[in-house]
């Protein structure tokens, strides 16, 4: 009786394995069931398209309320006793249908601010840049793009190794400026903006890669620091990789990474196509501390991202709109405006992509608040940045450390700091609904204390490990508290004072 022939996967030794733990299994899965891994892309591509673009081509309630008023002054000029019954008909029919679109705003605004993106946040903590690889849009978008455009070479402008910083300050700052968390509007600009500048990219640059996520996507450099925690990574075997008895084609890495050299999980998208290959590959469990412990130091720009991008220019945009000190360094500009009769700096926005401008709803900015935000968001990130660089380097200096490995230490603070700041955007709505929540400081401030001793920790163990003497260390250990003790005391005045 003649033997089944036997089918080897063309990644895999033919050599009996040995037995595969779950991740890595998963991972396999994951490298194996690329069409259902595409399946799901397109289905939050649809999900996402529609949650962003439709509610911004709803008119605001007020704009709803002025039409039906228009209506109604039309059917005035009918016979009475028609225009009574259409006027009637009109007041009925104006708050049901002014309801369902705002409920529909608010629902919209809640799942994309409230839910998707605190999760982001979260599930890059947890399980590296899974988002990335597996889930996000505009990552699917501009693979997509770059599989059937022009397929040009990378030009050394976007390898410009500034861009994380840059991108992630100008539409942080440029959102609180159109209100990018209160309006479909402001919320399409945006991130509609993000998107059609990731397929464009990926048309003109790349084969089949993702140049826009490797290079311009503006939290791209956020999810690179956050992912160093994640405890669970592809872990590449060098020895098997190099012992692997057959020549295989080269992994279709969509963040053009060398996989053969992949150490840490800051650039890998998590995607799983490379599991398994030359039996070097594994989806595998290791410390969440693994790699800011024991990995390399990140690049200047990283360690610049990290303090004046996450832990200055973030903290501002969420707290400006409760901080009392706002409120009067706006109100003592003004009263010097008018003082000295400059009147053009209290005008009117003349459009809402410039500053704010919903007159329908009451809200709309003046020159003044676009240059308040503004001093208030860069001054608050110099302050915190500063404050952290200078104590992180001082540090650095007396433990003997490199200050850009030291300032890993600050990741995890960093990462609950977003996800706290997101998660307002949950509670706002929220509280709209009417729901009690009391319980919502203490729970904040467990999760601040949490970041604080995570980092403190963090922070401890890198200095124990450097070159500096002993006494040198312990004044090491007291200044690393400064940043901590800032960045917390910011938080805090937020939960229980603001």
């Amino acid at each position: 009786m003649q033997a089944a022939p036997l089918h080897f996967h063309p990644r895999r030794s033919p050599l009996p394995p040995t037995r595969p733990t779950r991740l890595a299994r998963l991972g396999d899965w994951m490298a194996d069931h690329r069409r259902a891994i595409l399946a799901v892309q397109w289905i939050i591509v649809v999900f996402y398209l529609v949650l962003v673009a439709l509610p911004a081509f709803l008119p605001h309630p007020g704009a709803e309320a002025r039409l039906f008023s228009a209506d109604m002054g039309a059917a005035s000029f009918v016979a009475p006793a028609d225009g009574q019954a259409a006027q009637a008909v009109l007041q009925d029919k104006a708050p049901a249908a002014a309801a369902w679109r705002e409920r529909l705003v608010l629902l919209a605004q809640y799942l994309f601010w409230g839910v998707w993106w605190p999760f982001v946040i979260l599930s890059i903590m947890l399980m590296g840049r899974v988002w990335c690889g597996v889930l996000c849009p505009e990552g699917a978008l501009t693979e997509f793009a770059s599989r059937h455009g022009r397929g040009g070479s990378i030009p050394r402008w976007v390898r410009w190794g500034g861009w994380p910083l840059v991108a992630f300050v100008a539409t942080t700052v440029y959102g609180q400026l159109i209100s990018v968390y209160e309006y479909p509007q402001a919320a399409l600009l945006i991130l509609g903006g993000s998107t059609v500048g990731a397929v464009a990219i990926g048309w003109m640059y790349g084969r089949g890669k993702r140049v826009w996520c490797r290079y311009l996507c503006p939290v791209s450099g956020v999810f690179g620091l956050l992912a160093r925690l994640s405890p669970i990574h592809f872990k590449v075997d060098r020895d098997e990789w190099t012992r692997y008895p057959q020549r295989t084609a080269a992994v279709d890495c969509a963040p053009l990474l060398s996989v053969r050299h992949l150490t840490g999980m800051t650039e890998c998208h998590a995607c799983g196509r490379c599991s398994g290959h030359r039996d070097a590959v594994t989806l595998a469990a290791r410390s969440p501390h693994a790699e800011i412990l024991g990995g390399q130091a990140p690049g200047t720009v990283e360690a610049l991202l990290l303090m004046f991008g996450m832990l200055g220019v973030a903290i501002a945009a969420f707290q400006w709109t409760v901080s009392p000190w706002f409120v009067q360094l706006k109100q003592g500009a003004a009263n010097w405006l008018v003082e000295r009769e400059i009147f053009w700096m209290l005008e009117e926005s003349p459009a809402w992509w410039l500053l704010t401008r919903y007159p329908e709803v009451n809200d709309v900015f003046t020159w003044l608040d676009g240059a308040a935000i503004l001093v208030w968001i860069f001054g608050a990130a110099l302050a915190l940045g500063g404050v952290a660089l200078l104590a992180t380097k001082a540090t650095a200096k007396l433990a003997g450390l490199d200050w850009r490995r030291l300032a890993l230490g600050l990741v995890p603070l960093a990462g609950i700091g977003l996800f706290l700041g997101l998660s307002m955007m949950s509670a706002t709505h929220l509280r709209a609904e009417g729901v009690a929540l009391g319980w919502l400081p203490g729970l904040r401030a467990v999760l601040l204390a949490l970041g604080v001793a995570w980092s403190l920790w963090l922070g401890l163990r890198l200095i124990r490990v450097g070159a500096g003497g002993a006494a040198a260390r312990r004044l090491a250990g007291l200044i690393w508290l400064l940043p901590l003790g800032a960045v917390g005391s910011i938080w805090i005045l937020s939960f229980y004072v603001w």
